[in-house]
């Protein structure tokens, strides 16, 4: 295809095809490459794109408008805070708006910009998701270049050069280094972010591969005091913490990478009897733990409007997802129940064991962004471990 530019571009999204879509740079300038995926989210894009789970992505808002809400101190999501354990890039259908929020405290592009995510507006978000769609996540290199120079042959060479997700441990990267204990509860509007009280119900040790504040934030509303762990601890660390129970967090990458390392602890965690809970990333690790497998998906599933069933009650859920990987639910073996199936693709959305206080979903039960139907599977966690005692 042609490689003219047109008159004023300053931002380009160079797919491994070949295809460039071309309109203007936001953010940082630079490039970055990705393997591009699309979110179907209306709100939350700063929770987005602080979220660890879209290292290594370039995410494409199918929303059209975005930027109104502004930024803010308190909603990052990444537990690190540095910019290349989240998003590396950002697609607009159009510019971000200025902020018109009590709460912003910066614009999205200056934001952007600070932290280094590269960012591109002008696009047909819709040509876009639709491609997608139908020929899965492309591997592609966003640049923001404002005097509107590119080398475009270089940039499809290296979306095309590009390994892409699969067999990437990116959770060592997004991992705490050091243990700590996470001290906020949940945002209550005029409240801010709670304080735990003094004398926590639950002693819950959290292994991290890239987990986010609110899990943590959700953790302590049902009386946890929650301490995290690098992804790398291992299950005698973590039991001589003396929990009442153990959650596995989301995170980045390929599970079964990460699980190189991760699936032996957590075996030995499932053997032990303490209740364990896992999250995204935690559950496919789970899973393949129980002795299940992962796959790639095509596109993921990434937004906050997602229906899925609870078998256990028969409720269907509207929840919040970001996954690129899933658990075979025809892998399940014995005896893993399948608790959670989604209702867009039918494919696994949570499971547990028969005999054991374990469990674990697929989506994000702790909103952020999204609806909250899900924020009982923390209620559901406190239970086992009242159990457990």
């Amino acid at each position: 295809m042609s490689r003219d530019l047109l008159p004023g571009v300053t931002g380009v999204l160079a797919l491994a095809d070949g295809t460039i879509l071309q309109g203007i740079g936001v953010g940082a300038a630079g490039e970055a490459v990705g393997e591009v995926c699309f979110n179907t989210a209306m709100t939350g894009y700063q929770e987005i794109l602080t979220d660890p789970s879209y290292m290594a992505q370039i995410v494409a808002f199918t929303f059209p408008h975005v930027g109104n809400v502004g930024t803010n101190v308190e909603d990052v999501e990444q537990m690190s805070g540095a910019a290349e354990t989240a998003a590396r890039g950002a697609i607009f259908r159009d510019a971000p708006t200025d902020p018109a929020n009590w709460r912003a405290d910066s614009d999205l592009s200056a934001w952007m910009s600070r932290r280094g995510v590269i960012g591109l507006a002008g696009i047909d978000t819709r040509a876009l998701t639709r491609r997608i769609r139908e020929s899965g996540m492309p591997h592609g290199v966003i640049a923001h270049s404002p005097d509107g120079t590119f080398d475009l042959e270089a940039l499809v060479a290296k979306a095309r050069a590009w390994s892409g997700l699969e067999g990437l441990d990116l959770a060592k990267d997004a991992s705490c280094l050091q243990p700590f204990v996470y001290d906020e509860g949940l945002w209550a509007w005029g409240q801010g972010y709670a304080k735990p009280g003094d004398a926590p119900k639950y002693e819950v040790v959290v292994l991290d591969f890239g987990v986010k504040r609110n899990i943590l934030r959700a953790l302590t509303a049902v009386g946890a005091r929650a301490t995290v762990v690098p992804g790398r601890t291992t299950a005698e660390e973590v039991l001589a913490r003396k929990p009442d129970g153990v959650l596995l967090s989301n995170g980045p990458g390929d599970p079964a990478a990460t699980g190189e390392y991760a699936v032996p602890q957590i075996k030995k965690l499932v053997e032990s009897g303490v209740p364990l809970f896992g999250i995204c990333l935690g559950h496919q690790m789970l899973s393949l733990a129980l002795g299940a497998a992962t796959r790639k998906m095509d596109q993921g599933h990434h937004g906050a409007n997602h229906p899925v069933k609870d078998l256990t009650t028969g409720k269907v859920e509207i929840v919040s997802m970001n996954h690129g990987f899933t658990v075979d639910r025809d892998s399940l073996p014995e005896p893993v129940v399948e608790t959670h199936v989604s209702l867009f693709d039918g494919t696994n959305a949570g499971i547990a064991l028969k005999d054991r206080p374990v469990f674990s979903v697929q989506h994000h039960p702790e909103a952020s962004p999204g609806p909250t139907d899900s924020l009982y599977l923390f209620e559901r966690f406190a239970g086992l471990m009242d159990a457990a005692r």
